[in-house]
């Protein structure tokens, strides 16, 4: 459909003729419809008629394109085509006198552009937001409103003003408007002409909100690696949303550590693991840098970069006879200081430490401790090495290794005990004087008589043999009956000697009661009698 702008209709023809006409009577002219609207570019016809009995002269004064498509005694049909704008045809007939009348002809157009503009980018949950709707053509304009829309939710209604009309509403972003859909919508009411209600949509645009807190990102990272070595990176943030639409960057010195982010609500964790190399050593600064809408939160950190090898501790021979004497020592980088010990009075630390010692079955399995310690950073870095002294002895079998005698009970769960010492370990074999019968050694088993006896144990190595005598006594059921019988004995023996002694001192008492009766009886009898 076309569209255009309408124009006023012939205001200098219609001023003369409403100059000239009034206060006339007579005949009256008549115009069918008064009022017509119709689309731009369309077409209408006027019945133009008068109430003369005489043959009028009717006519149609337009500047619209016309043409006469009937007629009768008193009156015409014009067909006016192509109407563009708004206009006012005036029919008028002569009759005795000259009459008029004028028509009002509305032409109704849709808006040839209706536009929202564009939206930020992200816009900051909180912030207001500004909707602008800009409406180009579009008639009547008394009947025309511009709607500008959230979704389906209705923000704000304004008529169309000016050419072109613009509309305009703030609304203040929050979370609920990420990637909402906002659009703006004419409506060209023609309802009470006759007509119906005409819409016309924009494009709707795509809302993003974002809320970045102020506050920097947490940054978790050890102060001093050691070149080679794989280090963690973590960096955190809260408060973020969407928290799924925030990119994270890690970098240290410039070079992109590659993290894995992950998200949980309003956080995101930034995770990488690196490994620093040999060029990078010295300070170097770890940053995370967070980016969310058009903004951005970052933090740094210095990271110390280190090289420090452990210890070199060094035996002259690792592995010696006895009486040899050993130089240990231990040396580690420049600017580190080492402890040496080793079952030794501890030394001041320096750059290099060493001992000598002479090597005795004692010092078998001796481990001995380099501790180098390297400043970093205000930290203390430790790094240890340890070596083993193995010393060559020959066989030890002395009291403390194999008891020289044993006494067990028959039948009791006993396991002989006997240990060689020496490096090589010794082989021993226990074989019992007269039949060379093995004992077993460090079986757990139960004892038999027939174990008994007197044993030579024999200690042999590559370093040379040793032997000592081991008797072993065992306890059997014999030695219980003569140890009962002898009990028995003296049992019985005691019982007759304290019977005996009660029995002695019975016929004492007894003796000596009837010694006192007899002398009472004798003082009686020697006693005078008392005269009557």
């Amino acid at each position: 459909m076309a569209l255009g702008t309408a124009r006023p209709a012939l205001p200098a023809l219609l001023a003369l003729i409403g100059a000239l006409l009034p206060g006339l009577g007579g005949a009256q002219t008549s115009v069918h419809p008064l009022e017509a609207i119709i689309p731009r570019g369309g077409s209408v016809q006027v019945n133009c008629s008068t109430s003369c009995d005489h043959r009028p002269f009717l006519g149609l004064e337009t500047q619209l394109t016309k043409k006469e498509v009937a007629q009768g005694d008193n009156w015409k049909m014009f067909e006016l085509t192509g109407v563009q704008e708004d206009s006012t045809p005036i029919c008028f007939s002569s009759c005795q006198a000259q009459t008029m009348v004028s028509m009002s002809l509305t032409v109704y157009w849709f808006p040839e552009r209706v536009e929202l503009a564009p939206l930020p980018r992200w816009q900051p949950v909180g912030e207001n937001l500004t909707l602008r709707c800009q409406v180009a053509g579009g008639a009547p304009r008394t009947n025309l409103t511009v709607v500008l829309l959230r979704g389906e939710e209705e923000l704000s209604r304004q008529p169309a003003v000016g050419e072109p009309a613009e509309a305009t509403v703030t609304v203040l972003a929050g979370r609920d408007d990420h990637l909402a859909n906002f659009s703006c919508r004419t409506e060209l009411d023609l309802r009470s002409r006759g007509l119906g209600l005409f819409q016309n949509s924009s494009a709707p645009r795509q809302l993003r909100t974002f809320v970045l807190p102020a506050t920097h990102p947490n940054l978790v990272t050890p102060s001093v690696v050691e070149a080679g070595t794989e280090w963690p990176v973590n960096c955190t943030m809260d408060g973020l949303f969407p928290a799924s639409e925030a990119q994270v960057r890690l970098e240290l010195s410039g070079r992109n550590l590659h993290p894995t982010v992950t998200h949980n609500n309003d956080s995101l964790l930034a995770t990488a693991h690196d490994k620093a190399n040999m060029e990078e050593e010295g300070t170097r600064q770890l940053s995370c840098v967070v980016t969310l809408g058009h903004q951005s939160r970052s933090w740094q950190e210095n990271v110390t970069i280190y090289s420090f090898p452990a210890p070199n501790l060094t035996l002259s021979e690792p592995e010696v006879s006895e009486q040899t004497v050993v130089t240990v020592e231990c040396e580690a980088q420049a600017g580190a200081l080492v402890m040496l010990s080793g079952g030794v009075p501890a030394r001041l630390p320096g750059p290099r430490a060493q001992l000598q010692l002479n090597a005795s079955a004692e010092d078998n399995g001796r481990i001995f401790f380099c501790s180098a310690l390297l400043e970093v950073a205000g930290q203390v870095l430790r790094k240890n090495q340890t070596r083993e002294l193995r010393v060559l002895y020959g066989p030890r079998l002395d009291k403390r290794d194999c008891l020289g005698n044993w006494t067990w009970q028959e039948g009791s769960q006993q396991t002989l005990t006997c240990q060689a010492r020496g490096n090589p370990v010794p082989e021993l074999k226990c074989r019992r004087k007269g039949d060379n019968a093995l004992l077993p050694i460090g079986d757990l088993r139960p004892v038999t008589r027939e174990v008994a006896g007197t044993y030579l144990c024999q200690a042999r190595s590559p370093r040379g043999e040793v032997t000592r005598e081991v008797v072993v006594n065992v306890i059997y059921h014999r030695n219980y009956i003569l140890t009962t019988i002898l009990v028995t004995v003296a049992f019985t023996i005691g019982a007759a000697g304290l019977a005996a002694y009660f029995y002695n001192r019975q016929r004492k008492i007894q003796k000596y009661k009837l010694q006192k009766a007899q002398e009472a009886a004798a003082m009686k009898l020697n006693t005078p009698a008392t005269p009557p």
